[in-house]
């Protein structure tokens, strides 16, 4: 599976990146659960094949989300789905570090290749906090997939979003457009593009000027037909975690917060284009968030992967 060509990973080989909080890669590594997951990994795979210059992103999962077992009385446990990521594919040297908690924490990358059936290769990116320089608990946070509580999934999701851009420039790609968010999860990708694009200046400089900006840089797919469905968190929380200045850069993003930051909300306001996944799930998302443009584009799955030998 690797090593591989580096030039064919490169910086010059990648447009688009692909964030989702799971992408399945293969049915013997646990970063992916469901549906969502599996969806993630067929379009990726299809982008392999008809050779889009594009790159996945997505958390590591080192205990992925769980196994399931059951005793002689019918009785559920749980256990951690433990594997070695070194058996599927490379550790890569950069690292980058965002700040969490007003502390820094280090994030390493993984990369695992899916190659077209025309040979052009498709990387995806993994990214890591079990370094060294981190706390036990910003180590846990690449540990489960939907494990923990609020403030562990609203890390998670700041991992995602402000690690993943920062990684895919650290690993050259300089230049993407668009960022693609697959579900809410990876929405903060949003508050780094509007870092990166005010600088040191204050929340205030993120104009209409600059919201337009990334709304040009970003798409947007929602799957989850009811509201429960939608991450939400406490400003205070995000006060809390992601510091006073990007909690403004948020609101400025935004708008008024009403003391809860919606991640859907937040990509839907920060995105040229949306589309559910079936025509009813354009209908009711349309009802759901009303005032928003929102297309379908209906699921489909890989069918080189799903098809069994004797019926391809």
């Amino acid at each position: 599976m690797w090593p591989v060509d580096l030039a064919a990973t490169g910086a010059d080989a990648v447009n688009a990146a692909y964030f989702s909080m799971e992408i399945g890669l293969h049915s013997d590594m646990p970063t992916y659960s469901g549906g969502l997951g599996v969806l993630a990994g067929d379009v990726l795979r299809a982008a392999a094949d008809l050779a889009v210059p594009v790159a996945g992103v997505t958390l590591l999962y080192h205990k992925g989300h769980f196994r399931q077992r059951l005793d002689a009385t019918g009785n559920q446990t749980e256990v951690p789905d433990e594997w070695n990521p070194a058996e599927w594919m490379e550790r890569l040297s950069p690292r980058v570090v965002i700040q969490l908690d007003g502390r820094d924490v280090y994030v390493g990358v993984w990369r695992f290749v899916i190659r077209g059936v025309g040979g052009h290769v498709v990387p995806v990116y993994l990214l890591d906090t079990n370094q060294p320089e981190n706390s036990d608990w910003h180590r846990t946070l690449t540990d489960l997939l939907y494990g923990g509580d609020g403030r562990y999934r609203l890390a998670q999701e700041a991992v995602l979003g402000l690690g993943g851009v920062a990684m895919l420039r650290a690993l050259g790609y300089d230049a993407v457009t668009p960022y693609h968010m697959n579900e809410g999860h990876s929405a903060l990708l949003t508050l780094a593009l509007a870092e990166q694009i005010i600088g040191d200046a204050g929340p205030e400089a993120v104009t209409a000027t600059v919201r337009d900006l990334i709304r040009q840089r970003c798409v947007f797919t929602t799957h989850t037909p009811v509201a429960a469905g939608h991450d939400k968190f406490p400003t205070e929380m995000v006060r809390d975690l992601l510091g006073e200045r990007r909690a403004r850069i948020l609101r400025a993003l935004l708008g008024d917060l009403n003391g809860t930051l919606n991640m859907t909300l937040l990509a839907l306001a920060c995105s040229r284009y949306v589309n559910g996944v079936s025509k009813r799930h354009e209908e009711v998302s349309r009802d759901m968030f009303p005032g928003h443009d929102i297309a379908a584009v209906t699921n489909g799955v890989h069918a080189g992967t799903w098809t069994s030998p004797a019926f391809m």
